[in-house]
């Protein structure tokens, strides 16, 4: 009997609208400056990228799992310094309208979310089995933040409506679920875990109380950090000052490094010069940078 190896791990097709972009900068890494968070619209910044599956070309039929474009704003990225973004699930912050049992199942038991507490970008995920294998987190009412290291996975989502039902019990409330074929403001989440363990029937797990907030979270994929640190010069601008053709003005002392393609263009030019004391000695040579550029010592002019 053969033994087969699988593998566990699925590239990402998530789409950019279900991605968060969080941007933190600082000028160098040595900064002791609070940080400030800035989220960036994700559908201007990352772009997936298309394949034909069959031919393995480029075309607009299937995302290539995993593989996106990043590109940055030169408006947001105008600053030399470090960019630190950090992409995670989207989040979506609403509140539970109340903690129900169905009418029919009276065991299960479940989150109800009134469609009015989601904002209007977020309402269509709120469908029949649109929030399963989403987590959902906890705000403590208490201090407002949430509950650290504690979550619930929905197992199905439905369009639901209240129903009342008498009880003999006057410790069980009147006001439960039924499901809906037709769309309605109210949906019913079950989660997962939330029934007893069968060794204490009598423990339930917590699943949320009504007017509490909540973080509901997709699971398309792990949420991950890249750095992106602007600097002056890269590899191809070292290269012109090492490899590029360079000229000196005798008369001028102008010093002109060009591009390394030597297509006529100057990267940059100094005057050179010496400082002398009263005794006409030389003190110092001195490179200064120039900022009026003089085009009239264009390589291809000066060698012709």
């Amino acid at each position: 009997m053969a033994v087969g190896s699988y593998g566990t791990i699925r590239p990402a097709d998530v789409s950019p609208e279900d991605v968060e972009i969080i941007l933190h900068y600082v000028e160098n890494r040595a900064s002791t400056t609070e940080p400030t968070l800035t989220k960036l619209d994700s559908s201007d910044i990352l772009t997936p990228v298309f394949h034909n599956s069959e031919t393995g070309g480029t075309s607009d039929t299937e995302i290539l799992g995993g593989l996106y474009n990043l590109r940055l704003n030169s408006d947001t990225f105008s600053d030399l310094g470090i960019y630190t973004l950090h992409l995670r699930p989207k989040q979506i912050r609403t509140e539970i309208t109340d903690c129900g049992v169905l009418a029919s199942l009276p065991s299960v038991r479940g989150l109800v979310i009134d469609l009015g507490n989601v904002g209007t970008d977020d309402r269509n995920k709120f469908v029949p089995q649109g929030l399963v294998g989403y987590r959902i987190e906890y705000i403590d009412k208490s201090n407002s933040q949430k509950v650290p290291n504690f979550y619930r996975v929905v197992t199905s989502s439905f369009y639901c409506e209240p129903v009342t039902t008498n009880l003999t019990n006057s410790t069980q409330k009147a006001i439960r679920y039924r499901y809906s074929d037709a769309p309605t403001n109210l949906v019913f989440l079950t989660l997962t875990p939330s029934s007893a363990p069968s060794n204490r029937p009598n423990v339930t797990p917590f699943i949320g109380e009504p007017s509490q907030n909540i973080i509901l979270t997709n699971s398309y994929f792990n949420p991950t950090t890249v750095e992106v640190e602007m600097v002056e010069h890269d590899a191809s601008t070292l290269a012109h000052a090492l490899y590029g053709n360079q000229s000196k003005a005798l008369n001028s002392g102008i010093y002109t490094i060009y591009d390394k393609n030597n297509n006529n263009a100057i990267y940059k030019q100094f005057n050179l010069y010496e400082v002398k004391d009263d005794l006409n000695e030389t003190l110092y040579e001195i490179r200064e940078e120039k900022t009026d550029i003089d085009q009239t010592l264009n390589f291809d002019d000066i060698t012709e």
